[in-house]
């Protein structure tokens, strides 16, 4: 699975410099190429996208006043060759604020701060996750997609976890905090210091057990008040 990401920037140099760029990573999917607010608006409705790169001065509106205006932001590297806005744009979910002209090696460095997984977790953690309808996880070298709706159960295994999904598994470097904080409340249950599953794929409860199509997971002593609450619709 891909990064999907746009670019909103009315200078064509910077626009091909940023694409030449993604070329060379993999992992990331450019949606589309933008030079105005109301271009990128049109990407934003069309696309479903994760990531944006912005230059903050676009022609009527800044990137920042553009971001307000979104009720759910994507994740942004910022672009611009004026760093009087740094201070400002960390009221937004900024990966980081590069200066042109931008080397390879300082865009490389914003997008390891999405490829090491953690801090990708991080930003997204910032979101609210009951807005959106997946996450990605990274898995060796590449990024997943894995949608709230595919996951039946989730396991620790040390500082790894597995996905258990319908139709695949995950082996994901992330903790079950982390992963907790990422998924919506409302969807997904807490029931052992090692499982976390999907309310929709409980099939009973008996004993210190919840039962799943895909197996039969105890339900921890520090846990059960969540089960029972869950049970009375509390």
């Amino acid at each position: 699975m891909m990064i999907r990401c746009i670019i909103v920037e009315d200078e064509v140099l910077a626009q091909q410099v940023i694409q030449n760029y993604l070329r060379r990573i993999p992992g990331f999917q450019l949606m589309a190429v933008c030079k105005n607010a109301s271009e990128a608006l049109d990407a934003l409705k069309t696309f479903e996208v994760d990531l944006v790169f912005l230059d903050i001065q676009l022609p009527g509106i800044t990137g920042l006043n553009f971001l307000r205006s979104l009720p759910n932001p994507p994740l942004a590297i910022l672009t611009t060759a004026y760093a009087e806005y740094a201070l400002e744009s960390y009221e937004f979910s900024i990966i980081d604020y590069l200066l042109k002209p931008i080397s390879f090696e300082r865009f490389s460095k914003a997008i390891n701060k999405i490829t090491n997984g953690r801090l990708y977790t991080q930003f997204t953690a910032d979101r609210n996750p009951d807005a959106n309808d997946h996450i990605f996880v990274k898995s060796g070298n590449k990024f997943f997609r894995v949608n709230f709706s595919e996951i039946v159960y989730i396991e620790a295994m040390k500082d790894y976890l597995r996905i258990h999904a319908n139709e695949y598994k995950i082996v994901a470097l992330q903790t079950m905090s982390e992963m907790e904080k990422l998924l919506p409340s409302k969807q997904f249950l807490r029931i052992h210091k090692s499982f976390i599953v999907a309310t929709t794929h409980i099939k009973s409860v008996y004993g210190s057990t919840v039962e799943t199509a895909k197996a039969t997971l105890p339900i921890g002593l520090n846990y059960k008040n969540n089960v029972m609450s869950f049970i009375s619709g509390r």
